[in-house]
């Protein structure tokens, strides 16, 4: 539907289009002329979306939360808070932004670590209740859950399926763990998307061509929690965890 709602748009000669990553190819593709604004969680440069950082260029420019690169380190939290030889389960949404780069980061890094992966994809509702059926049957001792906007979206339906099942699970936004999930790290989303409002959409409707407005990358990541959902999982936070915590919801 997104060349369709794209085309929808640049008829309505809309001042300037917003959206998350995923959308932004349709919107570039129906308009050269008309700003375009993205809030990307993966690499902006791997995505195609531009070609240089500091000087996009052309008409569209944007913001990343940076959600992607991090799969490695969430692994690595894992492994701190679920001990060996317990698999960890790496819930994966195939062509999402930046699918390609935890592809090749995540597998190393539970080699180095030497821990068992069990991969499994999903890319609608029905798939996730489907990757938790196997979580389950397989008995797995985490869930590392993957960046993209199915499970964004759907982080309700995740957290409550891993406490429903008694599996730890980390994923990238702090909201990850507001729905009722254990931990999560990563830059702010919400934040984000306020920076794409005031740093973009602002100068670009006083008169800034996007092109000159440099792509904004994450400058801070935090470690998010819930110790409510570690008591009901039956774990106790090692302290070394907690002390690396930016925000403990207790």
């Amino acid at each position: 539907q997104l060349p369709a709602l794209a085309a929808d748009l640049v008829q309505r000669q809309v001042a300037v289009i917003v959206g998350p990553n995923i959308t932004m190819h349709a919107a570039r593709a129906a308009t050269p002329t008309i700003p375009i604004v993205f809030i990307s969680g993966g690499d902006p440069i791997e995505s195609g979306l531009v070609t240089n950082l500091s000087r996009p260029g052309g008409n569209i420019t944007g913001v990343s939360f940076g959600s992607s690169p991090l799969q490695p380190k969430r692994l690595g939290l894992l492994h701190e808070l679920v001990p060996p030889p317990a698999t960890i389960a790496w819930l994966r949404q195939p062509g999402a932004p930046g699918f390609e780069m935890q592809e090749k980061e995540v597998p190393p890094a539970a080699r180095e670590l030497g821990r068992r992966l069990l991969v499994l994809n999903a890319q609608s509702v029905s798939e996730i209740d489907a990757a938790f059926a196997t979580i389950v049957q397989s008995r797995a001792g985490a869930l590392l859950v993957g960046s993209g906007p199915l499970f964004n979206n759907r982080r309700r339906q995740v957290a409550a399926l891993a406490a429903r099942h008694g599996v730890p699970a980390i994923g990238g936004i702090r909201e990850f763990v507001l729905a009722g999930g254990l931990m999560s790290y990563g830059a702010s989303d919400t934040d984000a998307y306020r920076r794409a409002g005031s740093h973009y959409v602002v100068p670009i409707l006083r008169g800034t061509k996007p092109g000159d407005l440099p792509v904004e990358m994450p400058t801070k990541y935090e470690l998010v929690i819930s110790v409510v959902a570690a008591k009901a999982l039956g774990l106790e936070i090692p302290d070394k965890l907690l002390a690396l915590a930016d925000e403990v919801i207790e």
